[in-house]
């Protein structure tokens, strides 16, 4: 089975695009579309040296962005296919900064393979991974088990987006149906005994819809045609979606993808070894020891916000993957 892996990345630091951004950018943008979600923190090198290292089965790694190219990366890499914004998603679309659009079109990227592994590009492997962490029997794994949606506090985009890919799950999936003919997959011995339980108790509580699933914040397994099926299933939907230049409450994302697959029964059961933190001067040492100690399968280094020394916290996460990836791969010149 072949299976690639897909990373998004975009330079913050680029005057060119962050001019281009400007010229499309509302006065009004909540957290989901500030500044510090674009800004890049110099370590992407570590993220295609972990690959080569941990992931030596992959076929090819798809790098997408708007057409940036890091002033390190090899092109001529074998394994690398370099992708634009351009490439694959319609003109109509373009120019975007939007997560969604990038992510919803991801299906047209050339020669991507039926199989394949989302990263976002703050998503790192830390120790050696197989292909069946990823794909069982010719399908996704991932934790399958129901987690109510809840929110507190002022909602963001984030929110909006996981009530409207609950929306469509709950449209075209019949609970009933899908927890009796997928019942050893939403109730699995690869669970925690309580979310076992939980599963259960929804189904008997709320019987009729999927009160939600969990969000890891992880390296996603998926199947291509999951998002040929959701273009045509939802056309206007996600023609909507990709009109927005900027992530909107009117949206949908790549969790609908996933939480399909899931609802579908086109999944393995499996629990994931990744932990997300923010990078902060109260938390980084604690990733650096995590990623120095190989403690986890997958560690996702999250930025915060606004106000962090982004130089010091930056020298502190190069030193940590330093420590584990010292030598240049060949995805870098």
């Amino acid at each position: 089975m072949d299976i690639d892996f897909v990373v998004l990345w975009v330079d913050g630091n680029d005057h060119q695009w962050q001019a281009e951004k400007a010229k499309y950018q509302g006065k009004t943008l909540d957290d989901s579309n500030a500044a510090h979600r674009f800004r890049d923190w110099g370590l992407m090198p570590y993220w295609f040296r972990a690959v080569e290292k941990f992931c030596p089965w992959v076929r090819k790694v798809h790098f997408v962005t708007c057409g940036h190219v890091p002033d390190w990366q090899n092109l001529d890499c074998p394994k690398l296919n370099h992708v634009k914004h351009s490439d694959y998603i319609p003109a109509e679309y373009l120019p975007t900064f939007s997560a969604n659009t990038i992510e919803m079109n991801i299906h047209r990227i050339a020669d991507l393979a039926e199989h394949f592994v989302f990263f976002n590009d703050d998503m790192f492997l830390t120790r050696p991974m197989a292909e069946t962490d990823f794909f069982r029997e010719g399908l996704p794994c991932t934790y399958g088990a129901e987690v109510p949606f809840s929110v507190a506090g002022q909602p963001g985009i984030w929110q909006h987006l996981i009530v409207n890919d609950l929306r469509v799950i709950n449209t075209h999936f019949h609970k009933p149906t899908q927890a009796t003919k997928y019942r050893k997959k939403y109730i699995s011995n690869c669970y925690r005994w309580q979310d076992n339980v939980r599963t259960l108790a929804l189904e008997k509580l709320f019987p009729e819809n999927f009160l939600g699933f969990k969000n890891l914040h992880a390296p996603a397994a998926f199947l291509k045609s999951t998002f040929e099926t959701l273009w045509e299933k939802e056309p206007e939907l996600l023609h909507q979606t990709c009109s927005n230049r900027f992530r909107s409450n009117e949206d949908v994302n790549q969790w609908l993808a996933l939480w399909w697959q899931i609802a579908g029964g086109q999944f393995m059961p499996a629990l994931v070894d990744n932990v997300v933190d923010d990078v902060t001067d109260e938390n980084v040492e604690r990733l650096c020891e995590m990623i120095r100690g190989q403690r986890h399968d997958m560690v996702c280094v999250n930025d915060p916000s606004e106000g962090v020394d982004i130089e010091t916290l930056s020298a502190q996460l190069k030193a940590a993957f330093e420590a584990i990836l010292p030598g240049k791969s060949k995805f870098e010149r």
